[in-house]
């Protein structure tokens, strides 16, 4: 047996199923009351997901958002018969900081009910819209806890224009709110310096070369001993989707390099081991079949 950490080590793969107009940069183009004019991709774009899974034979987690899962019950469906872990990316894609604390409770109670309806499946894990807990968002975390969630992946440890918090830790570790113990699941960086650098997927993955994210999690896995968590979505395999307008900064970052991203996965999931967040969680903190967080844990606050 190889004692490579990159031939071992399993990280995180993760699906954020979610349609091209409900990207956040595009709620000031398409409002929420246009969604059903608009052609509907999601359903292909995540079968293709799914057939580059079963092809390499990885499972994944899928963070399903609830308007997509109440629409299209059947994909949630075959999510979970393909054998991929199901959680929830909130109903209607809204930033966390752009809502009240009662919206965003009814928010992800009525997302994690839909996607447990349609997979008949618990949903454990959430992530926000954007990874938009942030400071200004914390209070969040307190009502993820009480409305049953048991791990949040919404914090990203960089700066960024729209989220991020770079002083939190760069991997999983166990947030005590106020209502309980939730497992906070960062996306994955790598320290250079000063300062964290993404290297967990999306736009990074396709604007930037392929060899930056290979380097970045060879660099987790063989130097810190950690697995990557990885995110991707459905809409980043297809080029043929509709052009809607926006700035040409938000419109680089969504449409660059959409050709090349099925072709750059595959290599991806042939150089490095993937599996479910969930399972990833249980291998890194010895969770418990009820994933309970380890007392081992870093802390943040």
């Amino acid at each position: 047996m190889s004692s490579d950490p990159t031939s071992t080590i399993v990280n995180a793969m993760t699906v954020d199923v979610e349609d091209y107009f409900h990207v956040s940069i595009f709620d000031g183009v398409v409002p929420r009351s246009r969604w059903l004019e608009l052609e509907s991709r999601v359903r292909g774009n995540t079968e293709r997901l799914l057939d580059v899974f079963r092809s390499t034979n990885v499972r994944a987690t899928f963070f399903v958002l609830g308007w997509v899962a109440d629409r299209f019950p059947e994909l949630v469906a075959d999510i979970a018969e393909a054998g991929h872990e199901l959680a929830s990316h909130g109903y209607s894609h809204r930033l966390i900081y752009d809502q009240t604390r009662d919206g965003f409770r009814e928010d992800v109670r009525r997302a994690k009910a839909v996607i447990e309806d349609a997979g008949n499946a618990p949903v454990l894990g959430y992530r926000a819209p954007s990874y938009s807990i942030t400071p200004r968002s914390l209070w969040a975390l307190d009502i993820l806890v009480e409305e049953g969630y048991r791990y949040d992946a919404s914090i990203f440890p960089i700066r960024h224009d729209r989220y991020g918090i770079p002083l939190s830790p760069r991997h999983s570790y166990c947030i005590p709110t106020q209502k309980g113990e939730l497992i906070e699941a960062p996306a994955s960086t790598v320290r250079l310096g000063w300062a964290n650098l993404p290297v967990a997927g999306g736009g990074y993955f396709r604007i930037l070369p392929y060899a930056w994210t290979k380097w970045g999690i060879a660099r987790i896995n063989a130097q810190e001993g950690r697995p990557a968590i990885f995110y991707i979505h459905p809409w980043e395999l297809d080029p043929e989707q509709p052009r809607l307008e926006a700035g040409l900064v938000s419109r680089f970052r969504h449409y660059h390099n959409l050709d090349k991203t099925e072709a750059r996965l595959r290599a991806l999931l042939s150089d490095f081991k993937f599996g479910p967040i969930e399972g990833v969680l249980r291998a890194s903190v010895a969770l418990s079949d009820a994933l309970q967080p380890a007392q081992a844990l870093p802390y943040l606050w």
